[in-house]
Formats: structure tokens, C-alpha cells, sequence
């Protein structure tokens, strides 16, 4: 465990505390509305970015940050320490932060492949939760997560912050704008030349980065050398990653079903290739996911990962067709325009916004018992099964139909075997 002296010091003052308040649970910070949360966030790629806004606000203090890369963890101490006088605990085993009674939450962006065991065990620490998307890495770990926050009664928010941002957009739209919502439509373009391509002029990860830690629940494949891809392009090889729909399409497929008051859909379908490089890349850069959610509507994300499609950029990032015109929430998030049916602008409106600091706002709020989740794992992750029903249905190239009241697979023993992982490794298996 690797702290400074003065972390150190300071960390063992308040562990004294935390020992006398566990004999008290009801002294807890959760329990005290308006007392001053203790947190730690664990990976330090997006989550310098977290650091960054919880140190804009207030009654919160950044207790431990995490990082299996020695360079993160430092730059993220650096951060903290231009901003703060009393500076952090610096570690690189996360796990260690759980034996500190005094902290209150945890703040996982690992990559996805840790996201639900990473949870688990803060749970199964007494700590809420705050887990970047898509909070799991298949469809069992989504339940597992889903289970776990049942059992042990913690407040567990997913990171997909359009949650916050786009509320009264979604209000406006459930309150009849253009009148009963039959489908609806996002757009994901953006050129990933930009991030290099998978296996060619990677960035390898630092020699002294611990990779057992980095590669946690996950066993080899047998195929890769996985320094390759430390530390992003793992998401575009299925072992490790959910593709583009689970790291980017998560965001918008949670709007539309949100739009469509819709909890699983009755036919998913997820068309598309890799056509613009030839590189290890496995996940679609091209393709549409269509679900069908029976009388509530449908939708469809389009995707093009590696062509902006420059000249047919559409007028928003999500468009909802109705009854009685078009809505389309722009790509500021907390915006939106109305249009006629004959597709004439009519009106706008605007949101609160807010940026991270509200959706991470109304999760420590929610903690200190001040307010309702925006984002509850449950309905996060009914979200992000959309996300792994469409790549099962991509990689089986079948429409996969589902139960739409728990989400499960209908005759497909080609999708259950994509279900959730074959196996773990030793000593990560993720239990509840």
C-alpha cells in the first residue's frame, strides 16, 4: 500500500475513528444529512476526470485515489495536492482502501472487465458506489451487480451522467410534446484513427505497472499479449470489452428506452463489420443496432466509429418521433427542439445541465440521504443489457428475442453461451 507520510498519519487518526463509529452504525456518514462524505476513486484514466469534479464540490473529501499504473496514480496525486493542502492516500491495490471504515464511497472507473467485481467487493465493505458505464462486462455480471445492491442495501449509481442532464428533456417528452413516442434514433460518428489501431503502434503499458492487478477477474485468453492494449483498446476485443456499443452506444440507448418508459425489448438485431482497418480490432466499427419493444415503440443506435460522416451529421444526438412531431435533444445534452411533423422547428428548451458535478452531486446527495438516484444500478443496467443482448446478437448473427419483463434470452443456446464468462481467475471470482 503505497501512502505518503502524511496520508499515512492522517489515515491512521481516522481509522481510530472509523473503528468507534462501526460499533455505532447509526453514526455513519450515510445516515447524517449534510455531513462531510469521505471517497475514493479507483482508475485514474476517466477517473482523473471524477477527481477533478469532486474537488469543485463541497462537504466531499477525496480520501484515497487507486491506480495499478504508477504514472496515473501521480499525476492524480498531483491534482489533488495543487488543490487540496491535505492531500490523499495514494494506492495501488484498491482493495486496501475497503479495510478503512471512515470512507463512504468508491468511485470505480476500472475497465469494464472490473467494474461488477469491483463493486461487489465495495458493497460487501459497507461503501456505496458510484460505477462507471456500462457497470458490467456481460449479461450474468449485470445481474450480479443488480442482485448485490439488493442485498446489501448500499447506493449504487451508474455513471451514465445523460441521466441528470437530459431529465427535464425526458419530463417534457412523457409529458406529451409530440405526443405518444413511437421510435426513436442516435448517432454515434467520430474517427478513432485519432486513438491508433489495435496491435499497430499501441501504447504498451509501463514496465512497472502491476498487470496482476490490471488484469484482475480476467484469465488469459491465450492469444494476446494484453500489454498491447493497456491502456483503452482493450474495449475492441471481446474478451475484455463490450465494443462501441458498451463504451459509447450505453449512453444514448439509456435515453431512448428511457423515452420509451420501456424496460427490455422483444427483438434486438446489431448489423455491421469492421471495414475501415484491417488490425485485431474483433468488435463492429460500422453497424446499427435496431430492439423492438413491442406496443412502447422501437429504436435504433447508428454507429460509425472510425467516419464522421461529416456531410449527413444529423440535427441531434437522439431524436424521438411521435404522434405529433419530432423531438431531438441536441448534442449540448441538456438541450432539445421541438419540430412539426412536417419538420419544421417550433420550439426549444433547455435544461438544468450541470455537467459531471450534478450526476456525482445527486449521488452524494443521495448518500447523505438528500435525494433520489437519478440512475440506480437496477435501471442502469436495464440499459446496459441492451448493450450485451445487441453484441450477443451481433456475434451469433442472429435477432435475439428476449423476455421483455426480465430481459432473458428466448431459444438461443448460442447467446446462452455468451451469457457470462466461462471462468475467472483465481481469487477475483465475483460473489455475493
Amino acid at each position: 500500500m503505497n501512502i505518503t507520510r502524511r496520508s499515512a498519519l492522517k489515515s491512521s487518526a481516522v481509522l481510530a475513528a472509523g473503528a468507534a463509529l462501526s460499533r455505532f452504525p447509526s453514526l455513519r456518514a450515510a445516515d447524517a444529512a449534510g455531513r462531510k462524505l469521505r471517497v475514493a476513486v479507483v482508475g485514474l484514466g476517466r477517473g482523473l476526470s471524477l477527481v477533478r469534479t469532486l474537488l469543485t464540490l463541497p462537504d466531499v473529501e477525496i480520501a484515497y485515489i487507486a491506480e495499478v499504473d504508477p504514472n496515473r496514480l501521480a499525476a492524480g496525486a498531483k491534482t489533488i495536492s495543487a488543490k487540496s493542502s491535505g492531500g490523499c492516500g495514494t494506492v495501488t491495490d484498491f482493495r486496501r482502501i475497503l479495510e478503512d471504515k471512515t470512507v463512504d464511497a468508491i468511485f470505480i472507473a476500472m475497465p469494464n472487465f472490473w467494474h461488477t467485481p469491483a463493486a461487489l467487493l465495495a458493497m460487501q465493505a459497507g461503501k456505496h458506489v458510484y460505477v462507471e458505464k456500462p457497470g458490467s462486462q456481460n449479461p450474468h455480471e449485470a445481474e450480479l451487480i443488480v442482485a448485490a445492491q439488493k442485498k446489501y442495501g448500499r447506493v449504487v449509481q451508474m455513471g451514465n451522467q445523460r441521466r441528470t442532464w437530459m431529465k427535464e428533456a425526458i419530463e417534457a417528452l412523457h409529458g406529451g410534446v409530440i405526443g405518444r413516442t413511437r421510435f426513436g434514433r442516435a448517432f454515434y460518428y467520430n474517427d478513432t484513427t485519432k486513438r491508433g489501431a489495435v496491435g499497430k503502434n499501441a501504447r504498451r503499458a509501463p514496465a512497472d505497472l502491476d498487470w496482476n492487478l490490471w488484469q484482475g477477474p480476467v484469465p488469459d485468453d491465450g492469444q494476446r499479449d494484453m500489454k498491447s492494449y493497456v491502456h483503452y483498446d482493450w474495449h475492441w476485443l471481446w474478451h475484455w470489452g463490450n465494443g462501441e456499443l458498451g463504451n459509447n452506444g450505453v449512453h444514448c440507448l439509456d435515453i431512448l428506452r428511457w423515452g420509451l418508459r420501456a424496460d427490455y425489448a422483444e427483438r434486438i438485431t446489431y448489423l455491421g463489420n469492421r471495414y475501415w482497418f484491417e488490425d485485431e480490432q474483433e468488435t463492429p466499427d460500422t453497424g446499427t443496432a435496431v430492439y423492438d419493444f413491442g406496443e412502447k415503440g422501437g429504436c435504433e443506435w447508428v454507429q460509425s466509429s472510425c467516419h464522421p460522416r461529416l456531410a449527413d451529421a444529423p440535427r441531434a444526438e437522439i431524436m424521438f418521433y411521435g404522434e405529433g412531431g419530432t423531438m431531438g435533444i441536441n448534442f449540448d445534452r441538456d438541450s432539445w427542439t421541438l419540430f412539426d411533423p412536417a419538420g419544421k422547428e417550433v420550439s426549444r428548451g433547455r435544461g438544468k445541465g450541470g455537467g459531471d458535478a450534478a450526476h456525482i452531486g445527486n449521488f452524494l446527495d443521495a448518500v447523505r440521504g438528500n435525494a433520489r438516484l437519478n440512475s440506480p444500478i437496477e435501471e442502469g443496467q436495464k440499459s446496459t443489457m441492451m448493450c450485451h443482448l445487441g453484441n450477443i446478437a451481433y456475434r451469433t448473427s442472429t435477432v435475439v428475442r428476449c423476455d421483455p419483463t426480465t430481459g432473458k434470452l428466448i431459444e438461443n443456446p448460442a447467446g446462452e453461451k455468451l451469457w457470462q464468462r466461462e471462468s475467472y481467475r483465481n481469487g477475483f471470482e465475483p460473489k455475493i
